[in-house]
């Protein structure tokens, strides 16, 4: 990806710091960054925030693991993250739905209140690590299919005002919809575009740190899968 100025950059940092190898270098990679993150369930379950029980065997060892390797410090920073909704740079970021930051939003009718309730034109989501989203206008609404192609690096959105959106960038660390490619969004405001992004990285070092420490099998494979 060459150089370039770019206006917002976003994606699903979260993942990383709560199911990866690496939590406290992700942690310290956001805060070198100056990035503006909002919480997400895992970053809630790591620190005691949210309770883990409706978690599956998988989720809760991972979340255990992290916790532990966490110093004080990297857990004090995760429990401050506000929640969603949080207004920055002329958008709006939530973890899940607009009104219930633990809802996972797939179908048109969980987009709806984001897209009419935002106090932005363009919002962005996450938690379902699925590249996509949904935009609305004069009562219509369109679920976008805007992931890049096998051989494509990016998909570029032309955003159109008063048309409303509801984006997800997708995962860098944990991509859930088919592409095992890092996934990101850069939203250039200023020319009303915004291009999704997948990035190919190297798999089988992170699958080895992983196993290196002793995370559970099934998250090391899904990597592969992109599920």
């Amino acid at each position: 990806m060459p150089q370039r100025t770019v206006g917002i950059f976003l994606s699903a940092w979260a993942t990383s710091s709560a199911m990866g190898p690496i939590p406290t270098k992700s942690r310290r990679a956001c805060v070198k960054l100056g990035t503006q993150t909002i919480r997400g369930n895992h970053d809630k379950a790591v620190t005691g925030l949210m309770a883990t029980d409706d978690f599956n065997p998988v989720a809760k060892s991972a979340v255990d693991w992290t916790r532990a390797q966490l110093k004080q410090d990297n857990l004090a920073w995760l429990s401050a993250l506000p929640r969603g909704p949080l207004a920055t740079d002329g958008v709006v970021l939530v973890h899940g739905a607009f009104q219930d930051e633990d809802e996972y939003v797939f179908t048109p009718a969980q987009a709806l209140d984001g897209l009419l309730d935002s106090t932005a034109a363009v919002t962005f989501f996450g938690h379902t690590h699925h590249q996509g989203g949904f935009s609305y206008q004069d009562s219509q609404l369109e679920v976008l299919q805007i992931r890049p192609r096998p051989n494509e690096s990016f998909a570029a959105l032309r955003i159109e005002l008063p048309r409303r959106y509801l984006l997800n960038p997708g995962s860098i660390g944990q991509p859930r919809d088919g592409d095992p490619r890092a996934a990101f969004a850069i939203a250039d405001l200023e020319h009303q575009v915004i291009e999704f992004w997948r990035v190919p990285y190297d798999i089988s070092v992170v699958q080895q740190r992983m196993r290196a420490a002793h995370l559970p099998e099934p998250l090391v494979q899904r990597l592969v899968m992109g599920r």
